[in-house]
């Protein structure tokens, strides 16, 4: 996979993305969506990728959208096909946000600094935030004439609640770390040099877990946020029976009862 904007690696069952234009504070162009969009796909579809961790070089984790492609934008009337979710990689500056939410396994973003408008976004939808002390959240669409995109409108208000995801959008004021914790915005706050070892810490405690398990677990926490008790509870029962099937459950109880860690395959 040849790629200009981001660095993709992989190891012990983690897959690292980190955005790649820190000259830019990793601004998100035509380019890099696409590639975000491929990476995204590959690490969903490997075997050997149980978490995946995103992150930023440089200073920033992610400001948003390239200003210098949102201006060209203003006198093309093919602007909102651009925008679209349902372009392609090579049009729509967005795509790579339904691979994002179709992503199956447990993500983690691990904010190393600005996190604004589509960048805030990308954070917003991985299931983990962890955050340097040194983060800052905004939603800075307002400020350029806009209503937010890249899916914040669904994640922001189910992160933070509604009231201050309206506050947010509205005022498009910056949260530093702190502040994004009250809020919810992030599980944890680490001191700067700290942040990429403890994200690493997370994802390897996530990865040695029961794979299909994780899977399974992270569709009912999503369904359930979004569906009544009765319907959680039928849900559960169905995913349980998978699980009762796998490999990784005898191993599970097996690893009880020999009173030993478990060493789960993904079977």
């Amino acid at each position: 996979m040849k790629l200009e904007t981001i660095i993709y690696e992989k190891e012990a069952y983690i897959a690292i993305i980190t955005l790649n234009r820190p000259q830019r504070l990793n601004a998100i162009g035509e380019t890099m969506s696409g590639e975000l969009e491929q990476a995204l796909e590959e690490a969903n579809s490997d075997d050997e990728v149980r978490v995946l961790i995103i992150t930023g070089a440089g200073k920033g984790f992610c400001s948003g959208a390239d200003v210098s492609v949102l201006g060209t934008l203003a006198d093309r009337t093919d602007a909102p096909w651009l925008l679209s979710a349902k372009s392609p990689s090579a049009g729509g500056i967005h795509s790579f946000v339904v691979p994002f939410y179709n992503f199956e396994k447990p993500t983690i973003a691990a904010v190393n600094g600005v996190a604004a408008g589509g960048g805030f976004s990308i954070a917003l939808a991985c299931d983990i935030r962890i955050a340097s002390e040194r983060a800052r959240f905004s939603q800075i669409f307002i400020r350029r004439g806009l209503v937010p995109d890249t899916g914040s409108t669904y994640f922001l208000p189910r992160v933070a609640g509604m009231s201050r995801a309206c506050e947010m959008v509205f005022t498009g004021d910056v949260l530093d770390a702190e502040k994004a914790k009250e809020c919810g915005i992030v599980s944890r706050v680490v001191p700067h040099d700290e942040l990429i070892p403890a994200v690493k810490e997370v994802a390897a405690k996530i990865a040695a877990g029961p794979p299909i398990t994780m899977k399974l677990a992270k569709r009912a926490l999503y369904k359930g946020a979004s569906t009544d008790f009765m319907s959680a509870l039928e849900f559960e029962g169905y995913l349980q029976g998978i699980c009762f099937g796998t490999k990784d459950f005898r191993e599970g109880v097996a690893a009880f009862n020999e009173k030993r860690e478990p060493k789960f395959t993904g079977k």
